[in-house]
């Protein structure tokens, strides 16, 4: 590998790590720490209820992401030119958030808020695009470990650090400050390389509406992919959603001792699964990743069941924590890799957009049924269901592992 070559990984990894935290950075300003600025003021609940609607662009951003396939931006090209003009703009409406009171003037600030879930909404579709765009296939693993590095760091910072924050400064301050870090993600959307392959945009609207689902519709197995997408984390997203839930209740764990062993300490994991998943997929390769992470969050699920099973133990606790959250970390750079190679670059946006909306159909309806069979069964029975629900996508993942060792070898 030559010197110029290095250099052009190291710049995809730095800008893609910088582009993650541009990608976390709102996503809290609009949520999490508006609520608790609003609860601050005194806004009464009723109208904190109502703001959690301003993030509904997270979940429909798929409907315009046809437009960024399709248009491109005077500068940076169709990608970067994109990611820019969402940077800016959030810039402006998370500094006029900033300026603007959640008390006196609600409805102003929901409209703010709406804008910043947006275009943020809108940022991550295209950074999604461009990272699959930009990446070999041996880098992919690499490329969604920085990333998911970098947004959950932007995390950390416009949630707990804002907050902390807010106390000596005053939110208005630290919503301005907050707009003004988004200065970082223009960096390394400047620096960030052009893909080598420049895919040419859709001719047509139309074309960039249709396009995408004509393109996956046609290939192999193309129903059997979306099956796959389901049921990967099925297993896992079963188990997580009432884990804090069964530390609280069940192993009478304190609020405190859980958000810092289950949020602190798995967040640590999370991210350490994440980038060792991500460096040894160039190794192993696509299909051997998921088939070996998939296989680490089925038996992760059963570090609970033991903690289920004996006495309270901060010990068993902790490790269980760690073993789901390290091997939930692989598995979604594992995951991530996935849905990128099943992307077409002429419609990155608009496939990725909808594959990882579809991936999340799974956690969405595992939910209601999880808390009817916990008390059914017992603690301990629940974690051995997570587990076996798990296995039919791995099953699935080996009948369909000449179509993935193809989808890796050939690319899209």
């Amino acid at each position: 590998m030559n010197g110029s070559f290095k250099k052009l990984i190291n710049r995809r990894v730095g800008a893609l790590t910088i582009l993650g935290f541009s990608s976390g950075l709102p996503l809290a300003l609009s949520g999490s720490s508006l609520q608790a600025w609003m609860t601050v003021e005194g806004v009464d609940l009723k109208t904190i209820g109502i703001f959690s609607l301003v993030g509904l662009p997270y979940t429909l951003k798929f409907l315009w992401s046809p437009l960024m396939d399709r248009f491109v931006p005077p500068i940076l090209g169709r990608r970067r030119g994109w990611v820019l003009v969402c940077q800016v703009l959030l810039l402006v409406f998370i500094f006029l958030m900033g300026i603007t009171s959640p008390k006196q003037t609600p409805w102003v600030m929901a409209f703010l808020a709406f804008f910043v879930a947006f275009f943020s909404a809108s940022q991550d579709v295209v950074i999604d695009a461009y990272r699959t765009d930009v990446t070999r296939n041996e880098e992919r693993g690499l490329a969604v470990a920085v990333s998911v590095m970098g947004y959950r760091v932007a995390m950390l910072v416009s949630g707990a650090v804002a907050m902390i924050l807010s106390e000596p400064f005053g939110w208005e301050n630290t919503y301005i400050l907050m707009a003004f870090l988004m200065t970082i993600g223009m960096c390394g959307t400047f620096w960030g390389p052009e893909p080598e392959r420049l895919a040419t945009a859709p001719k047509s609207l139309a074309e960039a509406v249709s396009g995408p689902f004509k393109n996956f519709i046609s290939r192999p197995a193309a129903l059997m992919f979306l099956a796959m997408i389901i049921l990967y984390k099925l297993g896992d997203a079963f188990a997580g959603s009432l884990t804090t839930a069964f530390l609280i209740r069940a192993k009478t764990f304190s609020p405190a001792e859980v958000g810092v062993i289950n949020k602190g300490m798995g967040l640590a994991a999370t991210l350490i699964g994440a980038l060792l998943g991500g460096a040894l997929m160039a190794k192993l390769g696509l299909f051997r990743s998921l088939l070996y992470y998939g296989i680490l969050q089925a038996v992760s699920n059963l570090s609970f069941m033991a903690v289920a099973m004996f006495e309270k133990s901060y010990v068993l606790m902790a490790l269980a924590v760690g073993i789901e959250n390290l091997s939930g970390g692989m598995g979604t750079a594992a995951f991530v890799a996935f849905l990128m190679a099943l992307c077409d670059s002429r419609y990155t946006a608009t496939q990725f957009a909808l594959l990882s909306a579809f991936a999340s159909l799974g956690r969405v309806f595992v939910g209601p049924p999880s808390g009817i069979i916990a008390e059914q069964v017992g603690w301990v029975l629940f974690f051995c269901i997570t587990f076996f629900a798990a296995i039919p996508g791995l099953i699935l993942l080996w009948v369909m592992r000449q179509n993935v060792k193809d989808l890796e070898e050939k690319g899209i």
